[in-house]
């Protein structure tokens, strides 16, 4: 297969930009160069906001069963193209082939589910104080929307934005990472494949801090969604809070993971193990800080341990590979620097720790344990495949750590003792809490952050409210 160059969407048309500026991408798995993608600049992206705001104007009149009917068509066409677009996950941001695949399908069964949820944005009728008076209170689209998206899962996290605001009666202007444009492209060309009207999506690329900067500011943009670091959306939320546009913020994690000595402990470690190395660790609610009570902590170190080597680091494209290489170099160094300071504060090393690769941005699935909170690893999130494994002997001195830091996206908790899951439900502090296993992130829940890790839903259907606004109408009946 051959990785493509990317072009922007612009209107109804893919186009490589007013200034012909492009932006080289790479393979993670090599670091070789496998295509250029084109770059927006501001006469581009005052190009998309217009065609956003024309695009708009269509859409909300569209019938909102109309409107799953198309997003339905585009959900099938992801599933019909999902050879097509997993290996272009692949190629630009390295996860196994066998992930692409389940991202892709995964994009289709949140736009299914939004689809059918466009049908049910009820409104309200309100019981009115007079006898010829009707009140009510009448859910609408909010406008055009600018949506910010990372590299770590480029159809993934990218079809949220597109399917919750298009399901709402919005109109879209998608800014992915430039890390890993094509998949987006392929992605965002099934919807329109699927029947959009012109403008109702875009697609642009760009330096990141003028694109976001530029469609934050533009009158016409009425909702920002972004996902990324805690430092970036503190940046961006107070830019849109000085226009006072509504924000949706998935933000960073450092997520903690409870385990009693009570659980049954095969199941977290496989549960656990699982989850941290997927994507390789580049995921923000991929637990990090793994609390184990102190009379099993060994026994957990040792398999946790176990199932790190256990996994087999390669290029994505090799059918034996489960675990991929990082985004980039930066990451990398960033881990491997993490890693280096626990140590020397006295953490121990278990497995990992060292890259072992001479090519490309490969990272071994690494373990620590018995790390100080000083470490910056204990308070920096390092989105990769380290893991923390720490001991604790009071519920309380568990609960006090899981909420230590100011990261509160998710958290997770194992224990067969009813007393310990009602504690960890009462006391820990986090956007989302998922007991004896993972159930984060399925298109009907919820999906937030609090404190440090954003605000605002990417799930459920708190996440098409948070695209729509309330108008109260009321009317009183002249003779």
């Amino acid at each position: 297969m051959i990785y493509p160059d990317t072009n922007l969407l612009i209107g109804d048309a893919w186009v490589p930009g007013a200034a012909r500026h492009t932006i080289a991408v790479r393979n993670p798995a090599t670091g070789a160069v496998i295509g250029q993608l084109a770059q927006a600049d501001r006469a581009d992206l005052a190009a998309a906001v217009a065609a956003a705001q024309s695009g708009f104007a269509v859409w909300r009149q569209v019938p909102a069963s109309e409107r799953a009917t198309i997003l339905r068509r585009g959900a099938a066409l992801l599933r019909e193209r999902v050879e097509a677009i997993a290996p272009l996950i692949t190629f630009e941001q390295g996860k196994p082939l066998a992930q692409s695949r389940a991202e892709v399908l995964f994009a289709a069964e949140v736009t299914e589910w939004f689809a059918e949820e466009a049908r049910r944005t009820y409104g309200r009728i309100i019981p009115a104080r007079g006898a010829h008076v009707s009140a009510q209170a009448v859910p609408e689209a909010l406008g055009v929307i600018a949506g910010l998206t990372p590299w770590n899962y480029p159809v993934g996290q990218a079809v949220r934005k597109v399917a919750i605001a298009l399901a709402a009666g919005c109109s879209i202007i998608l800014k992915v990472a430039e890390e890993t444009p094509a998949s987006a492209a392929a992605m965002v060309a099934a919807f329109v494949d699927a029947g959009l009207p012109t403008g109702a999506l875009q697609l642009v690329f760009g330096n990141p801090a003028e694109v976001s900067a530029f469609l934050i500011a533009h009158p016409d943009v009425r909702g920002i969604s972004f996902t990324g670091s805690t430092a970036v959306g503190k940046k961006l939320s107070a830019l849109a809070g000085s226009y006072l546009k509504r924000c949706v913020m998935e933000l960073g994690g450092h997520a903690p993971a409870i385990v009693f000595a009570d659980a049954d402990l095969d199941d977290a470690v496989a549960t656990l193990a699982g989850d941290k190395f997927h994507n390789a660790g580049q995921a923000c609610i991929s637990p990090t800080r793994l609390l184990v009570e102190s009379s099993v902590h060994g026994h957990f170190v040792d398999s946790f341990a176990a199932a790190a080597r256990a996994i087999r680091m390669g290029d994505g494209f090799d059918p034996q590979t489960t675990m991929g290489p990082l985004a980039n170099e930066r990451r990398v160094t960033a881990l491997t620097e993490l890693v280096q300071d626990a140590v020397a504060q006295g953490a121990r090393l278990v497995t990992g720790g060292v890259p072992e690769r001479n090519q490309g941005y490969f990272f071994p699935p690494t373990v620590l344990s018995d790390v100080p909170i000083a470490a910056r690893i204990m308070n920096e999130e390092p989105f990769g495949p380290v893991a923390i494994v720490n001991r604790f002997d009071t519920i309380g001195e568990a609960i006090g750590e899981a909420n230590r830091l100011d990261y509160a996206l998710a958290a997770y908790g194992f224990s067969t003792v009813a007393g310990n899951l009602h504690a960890m439900t009462q006391g820990v502090r986090s956007g989302m809490l998922s007991l004896n296993h993972n159930g984060l992130g399925w298109p009907e829940v919820p999906f937030a952050g609090i404190r440090d890790s954003g605000y605002g839903d990417e799930g459920g259907i708190e996440a098409l409210r948070e695209m729509m606004t309330t108008r109260f109408v009321s009317t009183r009946q002249v003779a």
